[in-house]
């Protein structure tokens, strides 16, 4: 873990978060919201510094919050991939290489991952500290795979130009593109577009 012990104190939008959190267990469970408000740390930490993380000193927050014993904390805090316990660029590309990814290409993802942003390695922060990128377990959505996981948003159906274009336009400044398909492709519809109820009419007469 990060050696940060910058103080850390909930702001007020965390503080409306954590009540929401706590108040979803009975009496004496509190300790069950510890890993909402991990996830509500790191958005303010994103909110404050720009960057997605759970230092050290918020983690002993949450631990004093719920009462709990900080080591508990932190072992959730590192068990999980969703929580970021170094800083990270303003997008955390978690790049998924589990096997219905890697028979669909995530190699290609990841080297042009690599050659977007310059970084050689996962666990890498990009010289201008836009992009980290991540390697990370099955992120179920396989069917249309290979998966880009951008900060909370989904980019499926990618190719070595998709992303690309998709890492260009973050880098340019530009709005984010939509999340979802970079193929267009409607939910997980097949390649090919829909084949059966097509139409309304099509779906009564099935049912009936």
């Amino acid at each position: 873990m990060s050696g940060q012990t910058e103080p850390f104190t909930f702001d007020d939008i965390s503080e409306t978060a954590i009540a929401a959190a706590i108040a979803k267990y009975p009496a004496g469970k509190q300790a069950s919201a510890v890993m909402p408000l991990l996830h509500i740390a790191q958005r303010q930490m994103e909110r404050a510094a720009g960057s997605a993380w759970v230092p050290r000193a918020a983690m002993d927050a949450v631990a004093a919050r719920l009462g709990m014993a900080p080591v508990r904390v932190y072992e959730i805090a590192t068990f999980y991939l969703m929580y970021n316990t170094k800083p990270v660029g303003k997008f955390h590309l978690q790049v998924c290489t589990t096997t219905p990814c890697w028979l669909r290409g995530s190699d290609d993802i990841v080297a042009a991952c690599k050659k977007a942003t310059g970084i050689a390695q996962f666990g890498e922060t990009s010289a201008d500290g836009l992009f980290t990128m991540t390697e990370v377990e099955c992120l179920g959505a396989c069917v249309n795979a290979p998966i880009l996981q951008i900060n909370d948003d989904y980019y499926e159906d990618l190719d070595t130009a998709r992303t690309e274009a998709l890492l260009a336009a973050l880098k340019s400044g530009a709005p984010a593109p939509p999340p979802g398909s970079t193929i267009g492709r409607h939910a997980s519809a097949p390649l090919t577009g829909q084949t059966a109820l097509r139409s309304p009419s099509q779906a009564t007469q099935n049912a009936e």
